[in-house]
């Protein structure tokens, strides 16, 4: 009886990675590697945004595969793979001492030290809308501070103010475009 060889190149992930569980021949997380090396490096370095950590990272990635391919379940490779490095590369940042923001639309990485200058930032801002907003025209003045501060909505600062929608809109627009000329000037 003759054990069928197959075409390494014709399996499939899941028969790769159960191949690999069977034999732990190396071949098989190779033929991984080829495969999603390129996707490995790309997210490594959408997170880490340098070609040596990176690469590092590709290293690592795979050498982790080696140990936990040997028991895990995988049922769709490319996507688990792409979390797997991405929290590796997480992991990398965070010991860094970069402080990591991630929401579904964008992923910020901000560097610990200049937390303190943007809160300044921010403080100034807050002092110079401060100032700024007893200049804008009463009507603007109030649109704006019940729309951005207080976060009503439109059909409330109408009812609220007897302003019709349109006003309330333009009232919005104009003191917001006001403000910012007072501000920048």
């Amino acid at each position: 009886m003759k054990i069928k060889k197959t075409n390494i190149k014709q399996t499939t992930d899941n028969e790769l990675i159960s191949l690999y569980q069977k034999s732990k021949d190396k071949k098989y997380i190779g033929e991984l590697y080829v495969r999603y090396s390129v996707l490995v490096m790309g997210v490594s370095l959408k997170y880490l945004k340098n070609m040596p950590d990176s690469q590092d990272n590709v290293m690592h990635v795979f050498e982790k595969l080696m140990n936990t391919l040997q028991t895990a379940e995988v049922r769709n490779f490319k996507p688990w793979l792409y979390q797997i490095t991405k929290n590796e590369c997480l992991m990398i940042l965070r010991k860094k001492g970069k402080n990591i923001h991630i929401s579904e639309e964008n992923i910020q990485i901000v560097d610990k030290s200049n937390e303190k200058e943007e809160k300044q930032q921010k403080e100034e801002l807050l002092n110079k809308l401060e100032e700024t907003l007893p200049k804008l025209k009463k009507e603007q003045r109030e649109c704006v501070e019940l729309f951005y501060l207080q976060k009503k909505c439109y059909a409330q600062i109408v009812a609220q103010t007897n302003y019709s929608l349109k006003e309330v809109k333009s009232h919005i627009q104009n003191g917001k475009r006001n403000l910012q000329n007072l501000i920048s000037k």
